[in-house]
């Protein structure tokens, strides 16, 4: 049970139906609507051993890993998460590459030069790109 609380890690996403032929030691996701011995245990997970099934109940920032994706999967107020990343900032090797939004560029109009309209264009698009980190400045 300890390691479905602490390294939880689903063998595939979340199911109804608890599987036919589970073995010990696998973790599954019950879904919203689990059917037969999960029935009383939405949302939890149902971990399998030698003495049957075991439940855990869903807490805010419960994390588990789906191991058939290695998506991670997170229980918030809205219940399950699957593969969404929440961060204000991603930082790889000391490079942040992703930051906060910025605000949207304008598409281009009127002008009669297409090269002062398109390279003005560009300067915006590369601003915004450097402001989000996504290219250095």
């Amino acid at each position: 049970m300890l390691d479905c609380i602490v390294a939880a890690a689903i063998e595939e996403p979340a199911r109804n139906d608890p599987p036919p032929a589970p073995s010990a030691g696998q973790t599954y996701l019950a879904g919203t609507s689990p059917t037969g011995e999960w029935s009383d245990y939405p949302d939890h997970l149902a971990a399998f051993g030698v003495g049957g099934w075991r439940f855990v109940a869903p807490v805010a920032g419960l994390r588990v890993i789906e191991k058939s994706s290695g998506t991670v999967a997170a229980y918030g107020a809205a219940g399950w998460e699957m593969g969404v990343v929440r961060a204000s900032r991603i930082v790889v090797d000391g490079q942040q590459v992703v930051g906060p939004q910025a605000g949207a560029i304008a598409d281009p109009a009127g002008g009669t030069t297409a090269d002062l309209e398109a390279r003005s264009t560009i300067t915006e698009i590369l601003s915004a790109l450097r402001q989000h980190g996504l290219i250095s400045g």
